[in-house]
């Protein structure tokens, strides 16, 4: 049989209707336009990973544009790879900085960011325009923080905003979870840890230790760690009562299945679920992006034009059947529009040593798998470019993913390539 394709491998070929829906409404796309653009989506992905791993240094992003995400540029520093690229199935910009070295760029910025950073409180490299972009309450609070940093100025793009990101959590009632009988967060996705079941959630939902009830006020469980700022994440073990699951609660109350976390490239679609204002769509608009709270500065986190509101912290971010991230914070509301943040789910799973509940990992409660160091092992958080073997056979991996069962390299052509 042949080899499945990347799409079909992340279940883009047979997207749930409510995500379907939700992009029609949210992204103003036909049916027919919004099942293209999953698939062409996945499928770039891959491209993108095989450009990665060859550029190397050279590589300075890569991105999905159009309606149906029908085209993938890829941009290089090399003038000489752009045949390489075409060949790759994609377009080529050449440009100045390299992907690292923006990414050096943007971690001086926020190093060198003082007191609450609350005038400067977005950061994040913008693969798009080959820059940093810092959104600042001036410019010369974004002048100041750029000499701070002993940056180039021209490696700099400066966006002037009032915009105050916060994160999403509130005090009032409502469904979704309770966190010590107040403050309300959404929940994220179902995990496993050994035979603890439980859910992944942002951090500044609680602490360490915090007690949480359910939508229905049911005693649930309890927070067994939590990182917030710094990173936003955390995750609750539940009681006996609760059973994770791969559901996310999506359009009309109806569930979308989570199938893996293979993380979506710049431009990609995604949706949000949350206990406030329930599923909204958006895209993807960059990564590794750094943001200033009134409580500090957390980092990592991917930015979208998804809206959300007070209350939906914690909650899915969804591309296609792939889980991507909790709901960290933002700015604006859903009637007005708005942006918002995600920590991605990866870092979490790694982090915690977490399972992702997803519809080919059954009912089993298994922990990610030990192996020798370079072999491929089942739980494990693997980047682009990572490299491992199974059954004697080396490959490279293409997306940032947590393996599992269903994707194992020589299944998931997709995901890996034979080295």
């Amino acid at each position: 049989a042949p080899a499945p394709s990347a799409a079909e491998t992340l279940g883009a070929t047979s997207p749930p209707p409510m995500v379907l829906r939700a992009m029609e409404r949210d992204l103003r796309l036909t049916e027919a336009q919004a099942r293209t653009r999953l698939v062409n989506e996945a499928e770039a992905g891959t491209r993108a990973g095989r450009l990665q791993n060859a550029l190397g240094k050279r590589f300075a992003g890569a991105w999905v544009s159009g309606a149906t995400s029908a085209e993938l540029t890829v941009a290089s520093t090399d003038a000489a790879d752009g045949p390489a690229i075409e060949a790759g199935g994609a377009r080529a910009v050449v440009v100045d900085t390299p992907l690292a070295d923006l990414k050096a760029v943007k971690t001086k910025l926020d190093l060198a960011v003082t007191g609450k950073g609350r005038e400067t409180p977005v950061r994040y490299v913008d693969v798009r325009t080959n820059r940093v972009t810092v959104q600042a309450t001036s410019r010369a609070a974004a002048d100041a923080l750029v000499e701070a940093a002993g940056v180039e100025s021209a490696l700099v793009n400066v966006k002037v905003s009032a915009e105050q990101p916060r994160a999403l959590y509130d005090i009032r009632g409502g469904d979704a979870f309770y966190i010590d009988g107040t403050a309300r967060c959404s929940v994220g996705f179902g995990v496993t840890k050994g035979d603890q079941q439980g859910f992944a959630t942002a951090g500044h939902c609680g602490k360490a230790g915090a007690k949480t009830t359910g939508y229905n006020q049911v005693a649930q469980g309890t927070f067994q760690a939590s990182v917030f700022p710094g990173q936003d994440m955390s995750w609750v073990g539940v009681n006996s009562d609760w059973t994770a699951t791969p559901a996310v609660k999506g359009e009309g109350g109806q569930d979308v299945q989570t199938a893996g976390s293979v993380q979506a490239l710049v431009g990609a679609a995604v949706c949000r679920s949350g206990s406030t204002t329930g599923w909204h769509c958006g895209t993807i608009q960059q990564h590794d992006t750094s943001v200033t709270y009134a409580e500090g500065t957390v980092d990592g986190v991917t930015r979208t034009t998804v809206c959300a509101e007070p209350g939906d912290s914690g909650g899915s971010y969804i591309s296609g059947t792939q889980a991507q991230g909790v709901t960290s914070g933002g700015s604006g509301d859903c009637t007005r529009g708005g942006t918002t943040f995600y920590q991605p789910i990866n870092p979490v799973l790694s982090a915690y040593g977490l399972t992702l509940r997803t519809t080919t990992s059954g009912s089993g409660t298994s922990a990610p798998e030990e192996g020798q160091e370079g072999s491929w092992a089942a739980g494990r958080v693997y980047e682009v470019g990572a490299r491992v073997t199974l059954d004697g056979v080396s490959y490279e991996c293409l997306q940032s993913h947590q393996a599992q069962t269903a994707y194992q390299p020589a299944l998931a052509p997709g995901l890996w390539q034979r080295v």
